[in-house]
């Protein structure tokens, strides 16, 4: 006799292009579908590539908990208070050494670094960001590194101009991927490097074990490379109709797109209550 699948007991979605819309806002269904998971007694945990600063906004769509992991599970930050809960960042000496064998193999990149504090960025860094407008040190990578305007990072960012985006990722993983992980979550030539060992899935595998829940019990929502450990690691996990291809090749779920309210309505069916 087949054995029934656990009850759910955990949401972790991803943000940009999973959960959010193309304008990188929570739409009423959406909003709708995550307070009724929460009030049906599902956790929601967001799992995102974001930095802190980044998720002031979506404080009234957390839950109870307040918490969310970001930079691709360097931080587990409580929105609400606007503080780290538990960090796991990429020292200063192992930044040094993978810029150094990115720079060699890939002349060109540029970098920047999320910390606790804020941003970095070098000259050549020109993607918009959110909070660019705010006053952040600006230099050489290896002279904000030494000089201790940037301290240990949440994550490394590295930009190339002209490399396609997933050649950059795989070139990069074979220069310095023994030293961190690199992944990507944007559509142009922009890498994320964060600590050995530290993913999504490495720290919602945490979080949950803290909160007595098992893997099995874990519905998993992503639609880039730097999600495919968290929808591997999940007892159930799916990905968006937008998703990169390598995820949907990946993951075995899929659902609708961001726009189309893709993750509401796999809620809306795991709690039984289906919006239209």
């Amino acid at each position: 006799m087949t054995q029934a699948a656990p009850r759910p007991r955990l949401i972790a979605t991803d943000l940009d292009g999973t959960l959010l819309c193309r304008d990188g806002m929570v739409s009423e269904r959406t909003a709708a579908a995550l307070g009724a998971a929460e009030e049906a007694g599902l956790q929601v945990v967001f799992v995102t590539g974001r930095p802190p600063r980044w998720m002031q906004h979506l404080g009234p769509h957390i839950g109870d908990h307040g918490v969310a992991i970001c930079s691709n599970g360097s931080v587990v930050f409580d929105v609400r208070r606007r503080v780290a809960l538990e960090s796991f960042p990429l020292p200063v000496a192992e930044a040094r050494k993978v810029i150094g064998l990115l720079r060699e193999r890939l002349p060109g990149t540029a970098f920047a670094f999320e910390c606790p504090l804020g941003f970095a960025r070098e000259p050549e860094y020109q993607v918009p960001m959110w909070g660019a407008e705010e006053d952040h040190p600006v230099g050489p990578a290896e002279e904000l590194l030494t000089d201790g305007r940037v301290q240990d990072t949440y994550k490394v960012l590295a930009k190339h101009p002209d490399l396609d985006p997933d050649r950059f990722l795989g070139e990069a993983r074979a220069a310095a991927g023994p030293l961190a992980e690199i992944t990507r979550s944007s559509p142009i030539s922009l890498l994320e490097i964060s600590a050995p060992g530290v993913t999504k899935a490495s720290t919602l595998a945490r979080w949950c074990a803290e909160q007595g829940i098992d893997r099995s019990a874990v519905v998993a929502f992503g639609d880039m490379p730097n999600d495919l450990e968290m929808l591997a690691w999940a007892g159930t996990g799916y990905a968006v109709a937008n998703a990169h291809p390598e995820v949907l090749a990946a993951v075995a779920q899929h659902t609708v797109s961001n726009d189309d309210d893709g993750v509401a309505r796999v809620i809306e069916d795991l709690i039984g209550r289906r919006a239209g």
